[in-house]
């Protein structure tokens, strides 16, 4: 039992200089940084400018048109916000406070077409965009800043400079308006239709950009009766709509090229009732051939099915 005490007594010796150091030591806190203040510029706290984590509505208080309407869009979501597109804004607002100039911003209406697509495909390439390198417009020069506004857009959808989609076509083709102001015309003055009802603006694989492999593929999207298969087939219309029809416009029914019997008789000259071709000398005026029965008269009268048809007739294309 004394062996037993003074060895207890011996370890506690030994262990209270440790006990007695570790609570004697003053407690060291981490080492942090002053706070910054709120009116303390981000240069003086010694931290590296960061565009991306640039506020927003800091740019706001120079550009409010600007941003006001960029956070009404999903462009307002876009990680960095304003620095995606202009750079370093951070810098820009240090150099406009402090030495009254512009600074390093990026501005897109400075920059060049290809410049400008090359930004904007950053983020819009993936979707039907993906196609627009080698197309007409981008052929052409425009850029995507020449249609579509980030804050100053004027349409509810697709953020263009115009109210409508196909105000902002007609500023360039101003014959296709024209030919929409004609009789026969596709309702898009009427607001049911519009240009991208058959074209896509952004695609450089197709002819004349139109959304389908061939024009009779997209205008058989609509008008499905004509499609066929017929047992009797008329061979134009199987190779090009665009043979008679005018799809933007025309002073004739049904939007064909000419009126009829003169529409046929481009490649019908030669025909049996009578074998003379119809012209104004024979089938109009005030007093046409009595014997021509093509007065007041059309091709359709007889021959109704003009696209095709099964009827038992024959290659008449008749009922």
């Amino acid at each position: 039992m004394r062996g037993l005490g003074s060895g207890m007594v011996f370890g506690l010796l030994l262990v209270a200089p440790v006990l007695y150091g570790a609570a004697s030591a003053p407690a060291q806190a981490p080492e942090t940084k002053p706070a910054a203040t709120e009116a303390t510029p981000v240069a003086a706290q010694d931290k590296p400018a960061d565009a991306t984590a640039f506020d927003v509505s800091d740019c706001q208080t120079c550009h409010e048109k600007a941003v006001d309407h960029m956070t009404k869009t999903p462009h307002a979501r876009i990680e960095g916000g304003c620095a995606a597109c202009h750079g370093d804004v951070a810098a820009h607002l240090k150099s406009e406070t402090e030495k009254g100039e512009v600074g390093p911003v990026v501005s897109l209406l400075k920059m060049k077409p290809r410049e400008v697509n090359a930004t904007c495909q950053g983020c819009h390439e993936k979707s039907h965009h993906a196609t627009w390198a080698g197309s007409m417009h981008e052929r052409r020069g425009l850029a995507c800043t020449t249609c579509h506004s980030a804050h100053d857009f004027k349409s509810a959808k697709s953020q263009l400079k115009t109210a409508s989609e196909t105000d902002t076509c007609f500023s360039c083709h101003a014959n296709i308006r024209a030919q929409g102001l004609r009789t026969s015309h596709h309702p898009v003055r009427e607001g049911l239709m519009s240009c991208s009802s058959c074209h896509n603006p952004h695609d450089g694989s197709r002819p004349k950009m139109i959304k389908a492999e061939a024009t009779n593929e997209l205008c058989f999207t609509c008008h499905t009766e004509k499609r066929g298969p017929f047992l009797w087939e008329h061979a134009p219309v199987q190779e090009s709509c665009l043979n008679c029809h005018n799809p933007h416009g025309s002073n004739h029914d049904k939007l064909l090229l000419s009126p009829q019997p003169w529409l046929c008789q481009r490649c019908h000259l030669n025909t049996r009732h009578p074998g003379s071709v119809y012209t104004a000398l024979n089938a109009a005026g005030d007093k046409p051939a009595a014997s021509n029965r093509a007065v007041e008269h059309a091709c359709k009268n007889c021959h109704q099915n003009v696209h095709g048809g099964n009827a038992p007739s024959g290659p008449y294309l008749g009922r």
